[in-house]
């Protein structure tokens, strides 16, 4: 950890796209502040961003509760600073690369945080637990050389049963008293009001999908997602776009096949018994440059639900001895590279997920109202991408070979320290030069 004096250059160059969505100044320069804390910061929290600041002059020193109000309380939507992120992100994707939209949901863990919004004590099927978390959906859009998150929202948990069991609870035959009946009708109001606002998933990324077909920005990028995400209504949403998707098809999920309906999973066994043939053998590149052998099977089959869509039946061993990955479609025209490969495209939100809670501290803001949290995950988002921009730095002894002298999140970190690095030691020099002593330095920079 280090004395932070002023903004690094790549955020503050990043943040001037954003300057007219801020009505006061002062609010601007505090989000600034903010996203430099989140990337360079140990610890992520507004408290520990607050105090890692040096002010040189002490009337420029901002107090943390003015920081937080201008953060997290001032008058700036984070719906039109999503839509200009959206924006600035489009212009570092050519329209003749392939374009990807992956959308997933991962758990914001705050085993700690009862009271922040969406956080609830239930059954973690990540990590096999109970656990304290809320549920972040994201949509992050990829190409080969980049990756950007361009949405996130977070999900209300659900308190629908406990609600329901304390009306039952405390419920009465007859209420005397006028004001033990108006005290019991809001109690009603309030659970159907709870009732009508709660979303689910699937409905908040119709939502997210909607507002980015929209905007337009990003009219050649088809949709990736797993299993859980494929829903009947997401999909044809998507379709109704003018837009193709590609998505991992759960193994007990059946098909129409010669007339039954037979669980995909029995339909590769089949296969495999009696017609191994039926897989072609494809060198598939992915989406990191990697080629891999597949021997796949491909058919248009119907499916409940979701009707007439393209099946891919995806092995990696030449044998089949491997367990196969079953994958779905709504481009009945595509082959089964490209299938394969814009499935590539769905493991990019996992990379963005890792990144933004190890690095943007998706995790770590301790924030209890609803606002609060959603502009947090904003900026993390703004951060994530404004961090690409950095100038690459570090030895080359440091470079993997893996990567191929692609610049790696460490380095970009690195370049980015160097610019924050920058202003730190030009006061450090001006203090010197006005003839302080070292601890007097010592005490401007790290207060005791």
């Amino acid at each position: 950890m280090f004395p932070l004096v002023g903004i690094a250059a790549t955020i503050s160059r990043g943040m001037s796209a954003y300057r007219e969505l801020f009505s006061r100044r002062s609010a601007f320069e505090h989000v600034e502040r903010y996203i430099n804390g989140l990337l360079l910061s140990a610890n992520k929290t507004l408290q520990g961003i607050h105090s890692q600041y040096v002010w040189p002059d002490e009337s420029e020193r901002v107090q943390r509760r003015t920081m937080h109000a201008g953060v997290f309380e001032a008058p700036w939507e984070k719906e039109a600073l999503m839509a200009r992120h959206r924006i600035a992100v489009a212009d570092h994707y050519s329209p003749q690369e392939r374009q990807v939209i992956s959308l997933d949901w991962t758990h914001g863990h705050h085993e700690r945080g009862s009271q922040i919004f969406g956080v609830k004590r239930q059954y973690d099927y990540v990590n096999g637990r109970m656990s304290q978390y809320h549920t972040i959906l994201t949509a992050v859009l990829a190409s080969r050389q980049r990756l950007d998150g361009i949405a996130v929202e977070v999900q209300g948990a659900k308190w629908e049963a406990e609600e329901w069991a304390y009306l039952q609870a405390t419920c009465q035959d007859n209420y005397d008293e006028t004001a033990a009946v108006m005290e019991r009708l809001s109690e009603l109001v309030a659970y159907q009001r709870n009732r009508d606002a709660y979303r689910t998933r699937t409905e908040i990324l119709i939502e997210v999908v909607q507002q980015i077909e929209a905007e337009g920005h990003f009219s050649q990028a088809d949709y990736a997602f797993d299993g859980g995400v494929c829903a009947a209504k997401l999909t044809q949403v998507i379709e109704q776009a003018d837009k193709h998707w590609v998505s991992e098809l759960a193994c007990n999920r059946s098909v129409l096949w010669h007339n039954q309906w037979t669980r995909i999973d029995a339909v590769a066994v089949e296969l495999r018994q009696r017609s191994e043939s039926a897989f072609r053998h494809y060198q598939i590149r992915q989406r990191n440059g990697e080629q891999k052998d597949h021997w796949a099977f491909s058919k248009v089959l119907r499916l409940k639900k979701i009707g007439r869509k393209r099946i891919v039946i995806l092995h990696e061993q030449a044998d089949l001895s491997d367990a196969p990955r079953f994958l779905v479609t709504d481009a009945l025209h595509w082959d089964v590279k490209r299938i394969a490969i814009t499935w590539s495209y769905r493991w990019p939100c996992e990379i963005f997920h890792e990144f933004t809670k190890e690095i943007c501290g998706l995790e770590a803001a301790q924030l209890r109202n609803e606002e609060a949290v959603k502009r947090h995950l904003c900026l993390s988002c703004l951060a994530q991408s404004m961090l690409q921009d950095a100038p690459m730095a570090g030895r080359k002894s440091e470079k993997f070979s893996f990567a191929m002298e692609t610049p790696s999140i460490g380095q970009k970190l690195y370049g980015l320290t160097r610019e924050a690095l920058i202003p730190m030691v030009q006061l450090i020099h001006s203090l010197a030069g006005q003839g302080q002593s070292v601890e007097q330095v010592v005490e401007v920079m790290m207060p005791a």
